[in-house]
């Protein structure tokens, strides 16, 4: 009779897993760079003083922290060819699936982007901006010798935390047959007629614990690297 737990057959399935490790974090990392650029147009709209451009950012912000992450991937998958068939005769049928995983997690963590840019924005006294250009500093220059690196120590924790939330989510994508870590893992299960699952998740979850771990500890260290030596500039 077949053992329920071989805990051999967990070390024998990381050697499987850990290649598409890197399609994982290629996927996140492109979804993080793409979500940064929009959560950055969108706390610029927050910020701005058109109340059309903050009430649609925060339109934006709001229906995404609602919508579940499987939820907005099954809608990106299937909606976004559907209408670009209907709408514009344009056949997306032949796009790779890994598009549209990164659409998915680039709308999310741009929601979260915006919230962490501007809140870290905010967090700055106004009036260093001002004695800045006071002192003969141009706006831009006051921003980026200023504000800018002020602003990043307070983003850098929750930009780390929203990775992590990215590489996690990720996961999700073997839900419209990606072919990631995950899917690899659902893979090896099937063809091995369902049994070691228990050793595959395990093993899956080491290795995503060892990746947020380093993730958490490696902001960590940038956080005290960036804030050592750095004093706001005082008012009067």
């Amino acid at each position: 009779m077949e053992k329920y737990f071989d805990i051999a057959y967990l070390w024998s399935a990381l050697p499987q897993l850990l290649p598409y490790l890197w399609v994982t974090i290629y996927i996140a990392s492109a979804a993080v760079i793409v979500g940064s650029l929009l959560g950055l147009l969108l706390a610029a709209a927050k910020l701005s003083n058109n109340k059309l451009l903050q009430w649609l950012a925060n339109v934006y912000t709001t229906v995404m922290r609602c919508t579940p992450s499987i939820v907005l991937l099954f809608l990106v998958y299937y909606g976004i060819p559907a209408f670009s068939e209907n709408l514009f005769g344009i056949n997306l049928q032949n796009v790779h699936t890994g598009i549209f995983v990164v659409i998915t997690f680039s709308l999310q963590f741009a929601a979260m982007m915006s919230e962490v840019i501007r809140s870290a924005y905010l967090a700055i006294d106004r009036g260093q901006f001002e004695a800045a250009v006071s002192v003969g500093l141009t706006p831009l220059q006051a921003y980026r010798r200023i504000i800018f690196p002020q602003a990043l120590v307070i983003a850098l924790p929750n930009f780390g935390n929203g990775l992590i939330a990215v590489l996690q989510e990720g996961a999700l994508a073997y839900t419209i047959g990606f072919i990631d870590i995950v899917g690899k893992a659902n893979l090896i299960i099937a063809n091995n007629y369902n049994t070691h699952a228990l050793e595959i998740y395990i093993a899956l979850a080491v290795i995503y614990w060892v990746i947020s771990i380093a993730i958490e500890k490696s902001f960590s260290l940038l956080e005290k690297a960036f804030s050592k030596g750095k004093q706001p500039l005082k008012t009067t």
